[in-house]
């Protein structure tokens, strides 16, 4: 299987607490069905993963406080988001930040933020005791998953291959996502389903 590396933008960046370290494990397995949740959007609506049975689904951790998330929403995530639920993907970002953290913001905040942004996903979603995001193994912001029109969790990781705070990385680093999309669109396999995510620890409640 065709193997990369993360490369470390700034130099001791691993050691923060906010970078994922390889011993943090994951919960959900690359190959099996991705855990089932039913989580309310920013307009209150329950929104269930198997409502998007039969179509690919993207899952992105987000926080707007997080320099690595404000980085990609300088114009990538939005076009990752546009490009993709354009061809059919579902595209759900994801809040599991505990209302005890200043990196909080409420339902109406936060759908304002998204806004302003110009984003574009299929829906905001308010994981507010975090059992999705423990369920699916995310623990940073950004921290990415692709799942088939099967329920397959077939992508896990980094959004690309630079772990960095640069906007001027995005442009030389792989992306990962728009890559692993385009392969499963295409009817390919995978050719990278897992990378070392980077990112923002998320404040889960405790």
């Amino acid at each position: 299987m065709q193997r990369r590396t993360l490369t470390l933008g700034i130099a001791g960046l691993a050691a923060w607490p906010w970078v994922l370290r390889p011993s943090m494990a994951r919960a959900a397995s690359i190959g099996q069905p991705a855990p089932g949740f039913s989580i309310p959007d920013t307009d209150g609506r329950m929104v269930n993963l198997s409502d998007f049975r039969g179509r690919p689904v993207v899952l992105e951790w987000l926080n707007p406080g997080c320099p690595f998330v404000r980085k990609h929403y300088q114009g990538n995530m939005q076009t990752l988001q546009r490009e993709f639920t354009g061809r059919g993907v579902a595209w759900l970002s994801i809040k599991s930040t505990d209302m005890a953290s200043h990196d909080y913001k409420p339902a109406p905040a936060l759908a304002q933020w998204v806004q302003e942004q110009q984003a574009a996903p299929t829906a905001v979603l308010m994981d507010e005791d975090g059992m999705a995001g423990r369920a699916m193994g995310a623990r940073v912001t950004p921290h990415m998953f692709i799942i088939n029109a099967d329920g397959m969790l077939v992508y896990a990781g980094a959004i690309d291959s630079i772990a960095s705070f640069r906007v001027s990385d995005i442009e030389r680093a792989t992306n990962f996502v728009r890559q692993g999309l385009n392969e499963l669109l295409a009817g390919q396999p995978i050719s990278v389903p897992l990378t070392q995510p980077y990112g923002c620890s998320i404040k889960f409640r405790t």
